[in-house]
């Protein structure tokens, strides 16, 4: 009899599991349409590479899904990336700071506020000048001192949207896709363009799942606060010195280097790649090429002009990319999500 009942057991908590599992695998992608082309392809990908005995089976340690940063998981424009936001800020605004910017610094910044409020382009905004900026008005912060500066600055209103700060422009049905792939085993990592350490700051305290330690993005230089320009190959750190930001970077993280930063903090191919512009085309083209196991890239299409600040001639120029290139998939913001924000959060 005992033995009857500690069946029945097993049997009724292997239905409650079941049950669950259903359950869960059906609200994983719950801010996405039903219907929606991406999230078909994903879904079915995800249960063919994770089927033991499938002939798409990856294992465990080779499941790498790389994932842009703006525009891809958190608000790319309003009016502009979050780190030109930030240099304008401090540049321009920052009663500590303002006064004691250079001319360099505040011609660099107010490019971006004209661009802000104009649309103008400037040569080398966001491939060099920028940098230099951040790197300038934030020289000999500590990576703690300048991740609070980020915190508070997290705190300023979304100037398009109402209900929302400057830190929680994530978007919610990318938020479910990550937790979807770390569910099913997948390791998970950020390739920015954007400041690592701003990309920490973004992240910090944030519903984004992701661990610190898997986040690249382009670098500063770091150095002790009494190394004084020496080499750091002749500089001994002593107990007492701190790691600060010096007036210089390593690496803008953009295009060809997204490749080469894969392979040098991740060591392998990913199998997955999200992204949203051509600044991403070389590390979804490095994903699903030549790849020993089965590989998708996804791309975001920034075509909803009621909810985001999209642009539906960009869109629709990286769905045409999408078409031409094989293995990757367009992703619509408007088609395809049910929200963007979540509830509480309109355009204004």
């Amino acid at each position: 009899m005992n033995a009857k009942k500690h069946l029945f057991r097993i049997m009724a908590l292997s239905l409650v599991a079941s049950v669950i599992l259903i359950s869960c695998k059906q609200n994983a992608l719950s801010l996405w349409t039903d219907d929606a082309p991406a999230k078909k392809a994903l879904v079915e990908y995800v249960e063919s590479v994770t089927k033991k005995g499938s002939a798409d089976y990856i294992p465990v340690e080779k499941r790498i899904a790389v994932f842009d940063m703006d525009g891809t998981l958190f608000c790319e424009t309003d009016p502009n990336y979050f780190s030109f936001m930030l240099l304008q800020y401090r540049v321009l605004e920052d009663p500590d700071y303002r006064e004691r910017a250079t001319d360099f610094e505040k011609e660099i910044a107010l490019k971006v506020k004209t661009q802000n409020e104009t649309g103008a382009s400037f040569p080398n905004l966001v491939e060099k000048d920028h940098l230099k900026v951040l790197m300038s008005s934030f020289n000999g912060f500590t990576p703690a001192e300048f991740n609070d500066y980020v915190q508070r600055f997290k705190e300023l209103p979304m100037p398009s949207y109402n209900g929302m700060k400057r830190g929680e422009g994530f978007y919610r049905p990318m938020l479910q896709v990550v937790d979807y792939l770390n569910q099913n085993d997948f390791t998970v990592y950020i390739v920015s363009g954007t400041f690592r350490y701003i990309v920490r700051g973004i992240m910090h305290n944030s519903p984004l799942n992701i661990p610190i330690n898997h986040v690249i993005g382009s670098d500063e230089l770091l150095v002790s606060q009494n190394q004084n320009g020496e080499d750091g190959i002749s500089f001994t750190f002593e107990q007492g010195d701190k790691v600060v930001f010096a007036d210089d970077f390593i690496i803008n993280n953009l295009k060809m280097n997204k490749v080469t930063v894969i392979m040098q903090e991740i060591g392998m191919q990913p199998v997955l790649s999200f992204g949203n512009s051509t600044g991403d085309s070389s590390m979804a083209n490095f994903v699903v090429a030549n790849n020993p196991h089965k590989a998708l890239a996804f791309m975001l299409c920034c075509d909803d002009t009621v909810r985001e600040n999209g642009n539906e001639k960009k869109a629709e120029e990286m769905k045409q990319l999408c078409a031409s290139h094989p293995g990757w998939v367009p992703i619509s913001m408007r088609d395809d999500w049910k929200t963007i924000y979540g509830d509480g959060v309109s355009k204004k």
